[in-house]
């Protein structure tokens, strides 16, 4: 059976090393006898994944000590809520950008815990690009700035750290969390969900400065507490741990290929091949600015769209899978995260070249 080329914006492609490592150890990990499904998360086998997982993401990301990693449950979606319940604080007040509809819906839920003020947006000229920081109007009493550092349906991504004062960045990183260097130490808190880059869907990743654990609003739900789940090594209820099991496979498979630095300069060679096509081609258009190109989600349309649906049967023929793009934007999009292989950005270049010859 042949495999396709998976353009999946979440869940995404997995690296196949990773997949083949786990269907190697499915029924018996490293001489247990047991699968990592049937583990309890308190064995002592467990605990050795889950210790390295956190180790090998600690390295990978360079990580102050400072920090905590929580591996919980809910998505990034559960983050929107979890977010203010742990970091106001005592305040009443957040700062949040609004670049895409991730933004959007972050700001919604936040909306049901503090006031949020809109510091910068880019609603208005259809999430293209993301505002200067000369454009933003901060508010120093905010308990904290959010930011979506990268955009999966807009494909719209900060290749820059904000500049918040002494008020903690916040960062749903979800997207294109591991794609490349990420100064840790510039943020108060990083989250994602992992069905992108990290993992199957299931486990979303919490990295928290320590200072800011610990003033919980009342209503936080015991498993929703940072500081709660910080003190039990995410174990304050039972985690996924098939997930984070696969997540800890995937940490090592990008040290073995050269950390995040390597993994950079892959997807950069990605991610401008594809560009550079739509660059030089009237007969499809990328609607982003050119400095906030996503390295990861990257959205295009057609000269018309009524060529749609055949770019589609004709892509899905030649094993490209889900370029549909998002229902709120359409057009299309291809979802290139760390697992795609550079082979699979050229299979498609090549075929929308041909599509292109027959009906330009």
């Amino acid at each position: 059976m042949s495999r396709v080329f998976n353009f999946s914006a979440g869940p995404a492609v997995l690296p196949e090393p990773v997949l083949q490592q786990a269907a190697a150890e499915m029924l018996d990990w490293h001489g247990s006898g047991m699968s990592v499904m049937e583990m309890s998360h308190r064995g002592k086998e467990f605990i050795e994944i889950h210790a390295q997982a956190e180790a090998d993401l600690r390295e990978l990301m360079d990580m102050p000590k400072n920090y905590k990693v929580l591996f919980l449950q809910g998505g990034a979606s559960a983050q929107f809520a979890v977010v203010p319940m742990n970091l106001l604080r005592g305040k009443t007040k957040a700062d949040y950008t609004n670049t895409g509809e991730w933004s959007k819906k972050a700001i919604v839920e936040a909306k049901k815990y503090c006031q949020v003020h809109v510091a910068a947006s880019s609603e208005d000229a259809a999430f293209s690009h993301v505002p200067k920081q000369a454009q933003w109007r901060l508010d120093p009493d905010a308990a904290y700035v959010h930011i979506t550092s990268n955009e999966t349906i807009g494909g719209v991504e900060f290749h820059w750290v904000p500049d918040t004062g002494n008020v903690p960045l916040v960062a749903d990183m979800s997207s294109h969390i591991l794609s490349r260097p990420m100064d840790v130490s510039r943020y108060g808190l990083i989250y994602g969900g992992a069905q992108k880059n990290i993992g199957p869907a299931g486990v979303t990743i919490v990295i928290v400065r320590d200072d800011l654990l610990g003033q919980a609003l009342p209503v936080t739900p015991t498993v929703f507490n940072y500081k709660t789940q910080a003190e039990n090594d995410s174990m304050s209820n039972t985690p996924a741990t098939y997930g984070i099991y696969v997540a800890g496979l995937v940490f090592q498979w990008l040290k073995k290929l050269g950390g995040l630095s390597k993994m950079e300069q892959i997807n950069r060679a990605k991610a401008g091949f594809l560009y550079d096509y739509l660059d030089q081609t009237e007969f499809y258009h990328s609607p982003v600015a050119k400095d906030d190109r996503s390295l990861m989600n990257i959205p295009f349309t057609l000269r018309s769209a009524d060529l749609d649906k055949a770019f589609l049967k004709e892509t899905e023929a030649a094993g490209l899978t889900q370029l549909k793009g998002h229902r709120s934007v359409g057009g299309m999009r291809a979802s290139i995260y760390n697992a795609m292989p550079i082979e699979g950005v050229q299979a498609l270049v090549q075929c929308m070249r041909e599509f292109e010859r027959r009906h330009g």
